[in-house]
Order: C-alpha cells, then sequence, then structure tokens
C-alpha cells in the first residue's frame, strides 16, 4: 500500500495499516543475555506472518571525550570475523529479581572497564535501535567528559581483549563519514559529537 504524506511526518495520517497484531510468541533458546524467539503475526489485512525476533535487554554507548581526544577501543568481533574501531559500550544487566540496571549505572561502569577512566560529567544524547528488524536492542548513548585515569585499573575483563586508542575527535567524525569506522553505533555518536562541536556545545574540561 501507498500512502502519500502531506506533512513532514504525515501526522494526520492513520497507522493502522502498517500494525500488526501478535498471536503467539515461542521461545526458541533463553541466553544469558539475550532470549530467540519466533513470533506469529497478523497484518491488517489479515495475512499471518512469523517474525524471528532477539530479545536484548538494552546497551549504552559512551563518547568519552578527553580533551581534543576521543577513547575509542578496537577488539575483534566474532559474528563478523573482523577487527572493528569502536566507541566504549556494554550489555545492561540483567537483575536477580530480573529487572534490568538504569543506563546511567552501566555507563560508568562500561567505561570504567573498557578505558580504565572515570568521568565527573555524564550528557545523555538520546536512545536509537540498533537492528529494530530483528532485535528490540535500545541503545543509550552518552557524552562523558571530565575524564580521569582509575587509581587501580587492571584491564578489562578476562573475556574481552581490547586495544584502547586515543583518537583526534575530529579525526574519528572524519573516519566515521568516510567509511574507517564502520560499527553503526559509533557512526551515530561520533555524528551527534560532530553536532554538538557544531553548535558550540561541546564541554571544556
Amino acid at each position: 500500500m501507498c500512502a502519500r504524506a502531506t506533512g513532514p511526518y504525515a501526522a494526520v495520517m492513520s497507522d493502522e495499516h502498517l500494525h500488526e497484531r501478535t498471536l503467539e510468541r515461542r521461545v526458541l533458546h533463553e541466553g544469558h543475555f539475550i532470549t530467540f524467539r519466533i513470533d506469529s503475526v497478523e497484518d491488517a489485512d489479515g495475512g499471518r506472518h512469523t517474525r524471528e525476533v532477539v530479545v536484548h535487554p538494552g546497551a549504552v554507548c559512551i563518547i568519552p571525550l578527553l580533551r581534543d581526544e576521543v577513547l575509542m577501543v578496537r577488539q575483534f568481533r566474532t559474528p563478523i570475523g573482523r577487527i572493528l574501531l569502536e566507541l566504549p559500550a556494554g550489555t545492561l544487566d540483567r537483575r536477580a529479581d530480573g529487572s534490568v540496571e538504569p543506563p546511567l549505572e552501566a555507563a560508568p561502569r562500561e567505561l570504567g572497564e573498557e578505558t580504565g577512566h572515570r568521568a565527573e560529567r555524564w550528557l545523555p544524547l538520546g536512545t536509537f535501535w540498533t537492528a529494530p528488524g530483528f532485535a528490540d536492542e535500545l541503545m543509550h548513548l552518552y557524552l562523558a567528559s571530565g575524564l580521569r585515569p582509575l587509581p587501580d585499573y587492571s584491564g578489562p575483563d578476562v573475556d574481552e581483549r581490547l586495544e584502547l586508542v586515543h583518537v583526534d575527535w575530529r579525526e574519528a567524525v572524519a573516519m566515521a563519514v568516510d567509511g574507517r569506522i564502520s560499527d553503526a553505533k559509533s557512526i551515530i555518536g561520533l555524528l551527534r559529537l560532530a553536532r554538538l562541536a557544531e553548535v558550540g556545545s561541546l564541554p571544556v574540561d
């Protein structure tokens, strides 16, 4: 179905023809962090379909700004078999009662574990869905400034092999634009950092 919008977001139009109704959910596997399930859905015309879904608790991504540099990490990503240059990030922990920790509780932990720094100031820069075609992971983005080294930092967790890299933030933005950085969350974070700089809102240590 094709609909013609008359405004920027077609606010006056109904979205009913786009909605799907979930008829059944079947869990295939429940892991430590993520769950795999198949949803049976019905569209607005009565058609029946299946959707393969990854259920995720959410995550945080941090832009650690140290004067004119951004702290980034290089790490091997098994699903694609490549090393990527990325902004620090991590999954929200599930608590014993099944609840998920607040993002601003997870962000300082992930910053410390991956970079060996703490931040005096945290600026929320919004949220975004990382892969809404098959997953419900919501990423929370923060700018961390006023960075200070952790006194007793002994490196990342044993299951993570990370290489810390200091990159001039302008160069990092250029790398996100020209494709040298190909990690989606890092591209989004660096472009938002560039926008802050454009409007004169970058923090000064």
